[in-house]
C-alpha cells in the first residue's frame, strides 16, 4: 500500500496535465508556421527539422515517401517550399524530395520534434494516439541524401515524455 504522503510515489492525477502542455507545445509549432506562412518566407537563418509519424492518421504523403520511410519521416523547411498552411489541427506545405516536387499534410499530433538550429531551439513530443494499420513494406535501402532526424543537444531543449498511469 503507497502512502498518500511519500513524495516518492505522488498520486495519481485525474487531470489530464500531459495532455495540456503537449497541446501547448504543439500550438508552438503551428504559430511558428502560421506566421512563415503569412510572411512568405522564414527570416533570417531560421530553418525547421521536423520529425513525425508517417502513419499517424492524417498524414498525407505520396506512396513512394511513405515506402521510403514507413515509420518516421524528417522534413526540412528552409528555401524551397510553396503553399505552407498551419490550419487549426494540422499544417500543409509543397517540398521537393529528390527534385520531385510533393504535396504533405500534417496533423500537429504526428509531430514528435521541431527543430530551428538557427537558434538552437528545440521541441521534442511524445505521440499517443494510434497510427494508421498498415502493411510494412520491404525497407529501403539507404540513401545518401537524407536529413538529419532530430536534435542534438541545445540550451533550450524542452523533452517531454509523460507516461499515464493506470
Amino acid at each position: 500500500m503507497s502512502d498518500p504522503e511519500d513524495p516518492a510515489d505522488p498520486p495519481d492525477s485525474l487531470i489530464p496535465y500531459d495532455e495540456i502542455v503537449q497541446d501547448s507545445l504543439r500550438a508552438v509549432v503551428r504559430r511558428v508556421l502560421a506566421d512563415v506562412a503569412a510572411a512568405g518566407s522564414l527570416p533570417g537563418a531560421h530553418h525547421f527539422y521536423i520529425a513525425f509519424r508517417t502513419r499517424f492518421p492524417g498524414v498525407e504523403l505520396p506512396a513512394h515517401l511513405l515506402e521510403r520511410y514507413p515509420d518516421d519521416m524528417t522534413i526540412v523547411i528552409q528555401h524551397r517550399f510553396w503553399d505552407l498552411r498551419a490550419e487549426q489541427d494540422h499544417f500543409e506545405i509543397g517540398l521537393t524530395f529528390s527534385q520531385v516536387p510533393a504535396k504533405l499534410r500534417i496533423p500537429y499530433g504526428a509531430i514528435t520534434g521541431f527543430v530551428d538550429p538557427a537558434v538552437n531551439f528545440a521541441l521534442q513530443f511524445a505521440v499517443s494516439a494510434p497510427e494508421k494499420p498498415a502493411p510494412r513494406p520491404e525497407p529501403p535501402a539507404p540513401a545518401g541524401d537524407g536529413a538529419p532526424s532530430g536534435a542534438e543537444g541545445g540550451s533550450n531543449v524542452v523533452s517531454l515524455d509523460f507516461k499515464r498511469r493506470k
